[in-house]
């Protein structure tokens, strides 16, 4: 079996470590090949991880606006590698992919990871996007609360299945005690306790209102730090709120870091404040780390955090309430050590990528047809949406 990833990747992040989780899950029963849009070279860097990793990968030539040129060569690709399945990964492989599939006479399946809305642009892109799954052989949606937004979308439920994001959680066995150190080299006077958050700095992410939060947790507390890692177009309204409540010792935009795997380990508690999710890789990370998690009830976040047990959620868009839990949390270490114990056996019980592994094989037994020979689990069909997990 031949599995194909289309995306349009400009760094290695959240959606890209999925893709090669799944790859290497799936190594000795698939041969797996990444195309990638250029977007201006900057396919580089996701790309050269698929090739470290052993997987071969192309960056395409052709791109939007050059339509046909563009599924031309998608198509030329997938029959030159003898693709199976394609796999497609946002709006722009949705599109283009499924016309190439078409060509090329293979299934098509759309995964879909949420939608930001963060501009107009990208909201009429995302618009286009959901007019297209409905064209999809199938779709899989990330997480329930997705599924369900995909089926409002007019996809029918018998081409919806759920397969939850996956996490590594021996990536967080070994930690590196260097991290701590340079974690508290970003504030010039010591921190007792250091409060994580991470994530594109755009208006979806809801960063405005952890930092609004944070003044409050600091009022208490004001021997605590907080550090944003990530880069994005809110940084420099998010820098001048942090100067505005004069907070610039206490609040960090730390930056995009590849290495982010390796400071989450040492927070003393990990923050989400997002408006909206699919189910986020970021919070997986922190409870695979065992890092108890404060994050806003959207998406598919419910689906990995219990609340007061295996995290704590807030609605989304609300400081007080998010300051008030994040400050419950810190009244106490027993508790707090508990929850992050808690968490970490959630990701162990349903978020591990042998799970995802099992979701996709099942799948592709449902829509492959039956002459294409692979090692396949028993399915399940039926005309709901069908959920994967551990």
């Amino acid at each position: 079996m031949n599995i194909v990833h289309l995306t349009a990747s400009t760094f290695h992040g959240g959606p890209e470590r999925q893709m090669l989780g799944l790859a290497r899950g799936m190594r000795d029963l698939a041969t797996s090949t990444f195309l990638s849009f250029s977007e201006n070279g900057r396919c580089r860097s996701f790309l050269g991880a698929v090739r470290q990793q052993g997987f071969d990968s192309v960056a395409l030539r052709h791109d939007t606006p050059s339509l046909r040129a563009s599924v031309r060569e998608i198509t030329g690709q997938l029959q030159r590698l003898g693709a199976t399945v394609l796999l497609c990964h946002g709006y722009k492989a949705n599109v283009l992919g499924r016309m190439a599939a078409r060509r090329a006479g293979i299934p098509v399946v759309a995964v879909s990871r949420g939608w930001t809305g963060e501009s107009f642009r990208v909201r009429m892109y995302e618009r286009l996007d959901r007019f297209h799954l409905r064209f999809m052989d199938h779709v899989v949606a990330v997480s329930g609360a997705q599924g369900e937004k995909v089926r409002r979308t007019g996809v029918k439920p018998d081409r919806i299945t759920v397969i939850p994001n996956a996490i590594d959680p021996d990536r967080f066995v070994d930690v590196d005690p260097r991290y701590r150190a340079r974690i508290e080299r970003f504030f010039r006077t010591p921190k007792t306790r250091i409060i994580g958050a991470a994530g594109r700095l755009s208006p979806e992410k809801g960063f405005e209102i952890l930092i609004s939060a944070a003044a409050r947790v600091l009022d208490v507390h004001p021997d605590c730090g907080f550090v944003l890692f990530g880069h994005g177009p809110c940084k420099e309204s998010l820098q001048h709120q942090i100067s505005l409540f004069g907070l610039a010792g206490s609040i960090v935009l730390g930056g995009f870091r590849n290495d982010l795997d390796r400071f989450i380990p040492h927070f003393d508690l990990f923050v989400q404040s997002s408006y909206t999710e699919g189910l986020p890789n970021v919070i997986l990370e922190a409870c695979a780390a065992s890092v108890p998690v404060v994050a806003t009830d959207v998406g598919g976040t419910a689906e990995i955090i219990e609340d007061g047990v295996s995290g704590f959620l807030v609605p989304a868009g609300d400081s007080e309430t998010l300051a008030a839990r994040m400050l419950e949390a810190l009244e106490c270490e027993d508790t707090l050590r508990e929850i992050g114990f808690q968490g970490r056996e959630r990701v162990l019980e349903s978020f591990s990528f042998p799970s995802q592994v099992s979701g996709y094989l099942e799948l592709f037994e449902r829509i492959l047809p039956a002459e294409v020979p692979a090692p396949m689990e028993p399915s399940n069909q039926g005309g709901e949406v069908k959920s994967v997990s551990g």
